[in-house]
């Protein structure tokens, strides 16, 4: 068969950022859950757009469809809904940390055990799942997909504790990382969030139904109430008698992630307490007055550097204005382009404000650099438009460590900040002058007044630190198997 002819893509993954990860979705007591699932899902779009699905329960039998692909795309269709029918539904948005994209691998996970059904959703990433694949496959499980999360599935069943809940509770207790999870049995629907807290997970009501979920902005579009965050190394049941709380791990500093406030969660959302647009914007003035610079404008590099770079501009007194227009039209993929034309991709999605750049000295915000691709791209942009000076400030510390909890961070080499000090990176991305947000100053603008305290950190910060505050399993035992192969080769053994 003839190869493919290579398509311009304008998937968001695909842009100089770090990959989302998952969002879940999971409704008990409505006669709609599917539907608000679908709503949900639609709201968390953001935190995964590889694949999607929905696990409902009538009562009786369970129903499932998992796809590739955006939900708008997939479960808008009333027959799509009335195929899975139930008064309890969890879904999940998909973007690959382990595992291909392929449909084997979508979300939820569904396994009848001899207890009966169980569906689940989860979003983070599991640092000990090549660890425990190994020791399960010698037992004999037979695994159908390449997911990490499907590690837990099997825990349940090779479990020695009778019921279906304490099965679960003994597969948590076995993995390592970061995980918030819903899953959904024929006696209701259960929550888990790790004993850290990495990952989000918030809980809501509607009428009687209850609903959990990664972000609060997944609430409102159903026009559910937030009623609190599900707790670090909380379990959380819901059944007909109602919901319980239990704490199956022993109790644990949190640690939840810090780069939620930075660019993973919606700013219209309420995480850890605080509104993440606000959040934003204080980053940005903490930015502002750290890394004072003389300039005509604020641009922000839409659409993730904008709260900041309003942040920034209220701070520092200087205009913003929206420099860079994106096209929020654009799909998935656009045309088949030839190398002449190859390098116009990035103006598919963003375009120069071209009459209020020209002849300015300008501020772009963003929030992070990662591998500096798009950043080049972006000042090489703005100096063709005219501008005078153009001095980038990113809105957190340099990312100079990979992301082992359900981000999919480059490897460690192909991060700029892992490369590069600041003035080389400068340099690089062709940028008059180049600063960053401290390390303290994003701990100040979540609320944190007296910055980072080293010794007892208040989150994972772990992509601008190198302190991860988990065991690292499976990459320990990488990093070991290479070691040996780089002293075989070295030896001629």
């Amino acid at each position: 068969m003839a190869k493919a002819a290579p398509q311009l893509t304008t998937n968001p993954f695909d842009d100089d950022k770090l990959h989302e990860e998952c969002g879940v979705f999971g409704i008990y007591g409505s006669p709609d859950a599917s539907a608000h699932t679908a709503l949900g899902l639609h709201a968390l779009q953001h935190r995964g757009q590889e694949a999607a699905g929905i696990t409902a329960f009538d009562g009786t039998s369970f129903h499932s469809k998992r796809v590739l692909g955006h939900v708008a795309d997939n479960f808008t269709n009333q027959a799509v809904i009335d195929s899975l029918p139930g008064h309890v539904a969890i879904g999940h948005t998909r973007y690959s940390t382990t595992g291909g994209t392929e449909l084997r691998n979508c979300q939820p996970l569904y396994a009848d055990f001899v207890s009966g059904g169980f569906g689940v959703a989860h979003n983070g990433n599991l640092t000990n799942a090549a660890h425990l694949k190994k020791s399960l496959v010698k037992r004999g499980s037979i695994f159908q997909s390449t997911s990490d999360s499907e590690v837990i599935l099997h825990l349940i069943a090779t479990s020695h504790f009778r019921t279906l809940l304490d099965r679960f509770v003994d597969a948590l207790r076995q993995i390592e990382g970061a995980y918030s999870l819903v899953s959904v049995t024929k006696e209701g629907m259960i929550g888990v969030r790790d004993p850290l807290g990495v990952r989000p997970l918030v809980m809501g009501q509607l009428d009687k139904a209850i609903i959990l979920c990664s972000e609060t902005c997944a609430l409102d579009i159903i026009g559910a109430t937030y009623v609190r965050d599900v707790e670090p190394g909380e379990m959380v049941i819901v059944t007909a008698d109602g919901v319980s709380s239990h704490r199956p791990f022993p109790e644990q500093k949190a640690r939840p992630c810090i780069f939620e406030h930075v660019y993973f969660a919606r700013p219209d959302s309420y995480m850890d307490h605080m509104s993440v647009y606000e959040v934003r914007k204080r980053i940005g003035a903490e930015l502002a007055r750290e890394n004072a610079v003389e300039a005509d404008l604020v641009i922000p590099v839409p659409d993730s550097g904008t709260p900041a770079a309003i942040g920034y501009a209220q701070a520092s007194g200087i205009p913003f204005e929206l420099g860079i227009i994106r096209n929020h039209y654009v799909g998935r993929t656009f045309i088949e382009p030839s190398d002449q034309i190859r390098h116009f991709g990035v103006k598919l999605k963003h375009n120069a404000n071209r009459w209020h750049i020209e002849g300015k000295n300008i501020i772009l915000v963003d929030d992070s650099i990662v591998r500096g691709t798009t950043s080049l791209k972006i000042v090489t942009m703005m100096r063709e438009a005219g501008a005078k000076q153009v001095h980038m400030r990113i809105a957190s510390p340099p990312t100079a460590h990979s992301c082992f909890y359900g981000v999919d961070t480059p490897e460690r080499s192909k991060l700029l900040a892992a490369r590069m000090d600041v003035e080389a990176m400068r340099e690089y991305i062709g940028a008059d002058s180049l600063a960053f947000l401290s390390i303290d100053g994003l701990y100040r603008a979540v609320k944190q007044p007296n910055g980072r305290d080293s010794k007892c950190p208040a989150f994972c910060d772990a992509c601008f630190t190198g302190d991860y505050p988990t065991f690292l399993t499976d990459q320990s035992e990488a990093d070991q198997a290479d070691s040996q192969l780089n002293l075989i080769a070295s030896t001629g053994a």
